[in-house]
């Protein structure tokens, strides 16, 4: 093998230097993430996803702890989530905001066309018709910065309460593929 020699002055060294230091990766400093304005993707938005919910690990009895899992597929253009994802769980009229898990870590995700995302959705399951517990029908998922989303039937029985210690969403995880 041969090898050249190339001779570096300490001034020439110090250039190269500042000069790689100043150009960043431009996503300052999150290991290759970026947000939608330094990567130029805009906000993912619902309609331009999938979203499957479950299958669930679903709590079996009051006072158990049951897990669902949902995956967000990009369907379209490169796109960036910036934030928690919405979830909201209903029963007739009362609507609750599900609040995120304790020590959840927010990343902007930039998601290439068909790359997926996932969260979880912890719940505590209720005992049915007692004081203080949701009868949970729906659940209702928005991607974040957006109104609206879309809907699902809840079919994990009962909420034991609308606290984050009775039902909580976790971050954007990206998913292997």
């Amino acid at each position: 093998m041969r090898t050249t020699s190339i001779a570096v002055t300490a001034s020439s060294a110090l250039a190269a230097t500042l000069l790689l230091t100043a150009c960043g990766d431009g996503d300052g400093g999150r290991g290759g993430e970026a947000t939608a304005t330094a990567r130029g993707a805009a906000a993912c938005r619902i309609g331009d996803v999938g979203v499957v919910v479950g299958p669930a690990n679903a709590a079996p009895a009051a006072g158990d702890t049951g897990n669902v899992p949902v995956d967000i597929t990009n369907q379209g253009s490169p796109c960036t989530l910036d934030g928690l994802p919405g979830v909201q769980v209903s029963a007739g009229d009362e609507s609750v905001e599900v609040r995120a898990q304790q020590g959840a870590k927010v990343q902007p995700l930039r998601l290439a066309e068909h790359q997926s995302v996932s969260f979880t959705i912890t719940y505590v399951r209720g005992e049915e018709d007692a004081a203080g517990v949701l009868a949970a029908e729906k659940l209702r998922i928005a991607l974040p910065g957006e109104s609206g989303g879309v809907g699902f039937p809840w079919s994990y029985g009962p909420l034991a309460g609308t606290g984050a210690d009775d039902i909580s969403v976790s971050a954007f995880q990206q998913t292997g593929d």
